[in-house]
């Protein structure tokens, strides 16, 4: 895709958690801002190394089918950005996907423990000065994974780092049980024609009062390559009107129920449905509901899945 090209001279000349300090500056949001728009997107993942004497690992070809993404900023302040993924795919049909938001020296991070739990961690205001917070969430808006760090020019290039714990993707918990955390390293190169996200990731099998082991680590490359705009222009009329009413509610409801907890903790399935599905039956049912009803609604449903925890 040509973006990934030009990242090795950039690794060569910039250690691992270099920090370059700085204030907030046209940088950094100009930077946040090329995440947005249309894109061509491929998602490639291998693995390659393992601890796993009983498994033999074994390189695979790059995937260069690309899908079509939008990635719409729904809100914009000079402190914070919000940027929801919405997919385009073949044929016509339209999905929400996850969301990130970028917030200027935030104070407080939700960070993943294990086995769908996550706790409230308040940081100190020097430990995030200068920094930039990303944190991503599931198409259910529910937590994924939080990590703060500055966003750097050097050669030429511009891009932001961050080393994190996160619960395992959806290509991992649907085919594999082996492991139960997945410690990231995320790496953002931006420029005109896009952006590359690049991942050194482990996946560490975690356990109360033992070690963590790594059972194998993985590579990964999403290359975003800009499109002109028009060929997202049925993401943007599907994130329109009430679908984007509806999930301002959800976002609301989960940051009210995030605000009160200190750990929180996700259930699976509930009825026999996870939450992405109860959700978009609920979505399907409220259409004509008042605002207020709705959001009450979203709730309710809410409540049966997200277990509010004293302690650990």
């Amino acid at each position: 895709m040509g973006i990934s090209k030009k990242i090795l001279p950039l690794l060569m000349a910039v250690p691992m958690g270099i920090s370059l300090g700085h204030a907030q500056s046209a940088l950094d949001k100009s930077s946040i801002d090329k995440l947005c728009g249309c894109f061509a997107v491929t998602f490639n993942y291998a693995e390659t190394f393992t601890n796993d004497t009983n498994n033999t690992f074994k390189s695979h070809p790059r995937d260069n089918r690309p899908v079509t993404e939008y990635e719409l900023p729904i809100i914009k302040t000079p402190k914070k950005v919000v940027i929801q993924h919405i997919l385009v795919v073949p044929g016509g049909t339209i999905i929400k996907h996850w969301r990130e938001d970028w917030d200027f020296e935030k104070n407080v991070r939700w960070e993943y423990v294990k086995d769908q739990t996550w706790k409230k961690v308040k940081v100190s205001p020097k430990d995030v000065k200068d920094t930039w917070t990303q944190s991503v969430w599931e198409v259910t808006d529910a937590p994924r994974y939080m990590g703060a760090g500055k966003w750097v020019n050097l050669n030429d290039q511009t891009f932001w780092l961050n080393t994190t714990d996160a619960p395992l993707p959806r290509r991992e918990y649907t085919t594999r049980k082996d492991y139960n955390v997945m410690n990231r390293t995320n790496r953002l190169v931006v420029s005109d024609q896009g952006y590359i996200h690049e991942q050194d990731n482990k996946k560490i099998i975690r356990k109360d009062n033992t070690s963590d082991s790594t059972l194998a680590e993985e590579k990964g490359y999403n290359d975003y390559v800009r499109l002109p705009d028009g060929e997202c222009d049925a993401a943007k009329t599907f994130w329109s009107g009430y679908k984007a009413d509806f999930w301002a509610d959800v976002r609301g409801n989960w940051d009210e129920i995030l605000d009160k907890a200190d750990f929180v903790q996700l259930k699976g399935k509930v009825d026999g449905k996870r939450l992405y599905e109860s959700l978009d039956d609920l979505e399907n049912a409220q259409t004509k509901a008042e605002p207020k009803d709705r959001k009450a609604a979203i709730r309710r449903l809410m409540d049966k899945y997200v277990v509010i925890l004293d302690t650990l």
